[in-house]
């Protein structure tokens, strides 16, 4: 679709990356007005886990888009080279991503096409999403729109996209549990030379669970990983933020609150403060217990000495008022 270089802006002084799109796209009219709709829509998002753009415009009949140069490589190379990765070291990867979607989410986009090829990892684990490039508003899609083009890689694109419905958060959201499928277990849910194959997948197969691929998956994560794959959107976290607070709260509970991790979690995220997710269903009794103790709050009883003596001082002073009106007011005879 584009060819990525790297630059550098003269007058900001800085590295920068420009995407320069393909001519034939470029010559279309219709491409032309979409891509700075959705330019400009990504171009709003600043967030730490967002590649930033900071331009984008029409040069000798090619569109471009100037961005955030980021150092580091891509998901998809890392998982090519190391097969998979440890849980801790998948969720705090994860948790970042869905951060930066959340934010994306809540700002009225949806991604289209999160896959690992667009989620940046720099030498310090600092994850960033890029490629909002298809992203469009929500208020723009009707609930009933469909499409002769289907968005997003057939990979990692979720059912009601493979059936070209118009998708919604909750798409996202099932594209990153399929991320975090292949990251835990190496290898994808699904798998087929044929794009029009692997649509039917996503839209009818329910994939082996990764637990039973990696047996070092604690049960409850691969819980929470079946429910991200659900076929129906309805069915998963409604967005990236309640996906990753579900999974920073599993976090926390596997690792005893322990904030000692060799990957921080980001703190944009809060933890969940319910006994279930999001959507209310229950959470595994592993993180349903765990949580129900995080959200107990603790007796202040110094607080509530103070109300005390404060009510009492108040209560008090109820003769005293009465003795003064009195004094004013005598009863007649």
């Amino acid at each position: 679709m584009a060819v990525v270089y790297r630059a550098y802006d003269l007058r900001l002084e800085r590295p920068v990356a420009i995407k320069v799109l393909r001519q034939d796209y470029s010559q279309s009219e219709a491409f032309r007005e979409r891509f700075r709709q959705e330019a400009k829509a990504a171009a709003n998002l600043s967030h730490p886990n967002i590649v930033t753009v900071h331009d984008f415009g029409l040069d000798a009949s090619r569109l471009y888009i100037v961005m955030e140069f980021v150092p580091g490589t891509d998901l998809k190379s890392i998982l090519k080279e190391r097969g998979r990765m440890d849980v801790d070291e998948a969720i705090a990867l994860i948790v970042q991503a869905c951060a930066g979607i959340g934010y994306a989410h809540r700002a009225g986009l949806v991604h289209c096409d999160v896959k690992p090829h667009n989620l940046l990892v720099t030498p310090d684990q600092r994850l960033k999403v890029t490629d909002f490039g298809i992203a469009r508003a929500l208020s723009s899609i009707a609930p009933d729109e469909q499409h002769d083009v289907v968005w997003g890689s057939p990979l990692y694109f979720s059912p009601e996209q493979a059936a070209g419905q118009a998708p919604s958060p909750a798409s996202d959201v099932y594209s990153l549990g399929i991320i975090l499928y292949e990251m835990l277990t190496g290898q994808l849910p699904f798998s087929a030379t044929d794009p029009v194959e692997l649509a039917r997948l996503h839209r009818e197969s329910t994939p082996v669970e990764p637990r039973l691929l990696n047996p070092e998956i604690p049960l409850p994560l691969n819980q929470i990983l079946m429910k991200v794959l659900s076929k129906e959107p309805s069915s998963r976290y409604r967005t990236a933020d309640q996906l990753g607070r579900v999974l920073l709260t599993f976090s926390q509970s596997a690792n005893g609150f322990v904030t000692g991790n060799s990957t921080p979690l980001p703190n944009s995220i809060p933890a969940a403060s319910t006994g279930s997710d999001p959507l209310g269903s229950p959470l595994p009794p592993e993180l349903s217990a765990t949580v129900s103790q995080e959200s107990s709050p603790e007796i202040d009883w110094g607080s509530i000495g103070l109300g005390m003596l404060a009510l009492a001082a108040v209560g008090g002073l109820i003769p005293f008022w009465l003795y003064v009106y009195f004094s004013l007011n005598p009863p007649v005879r």
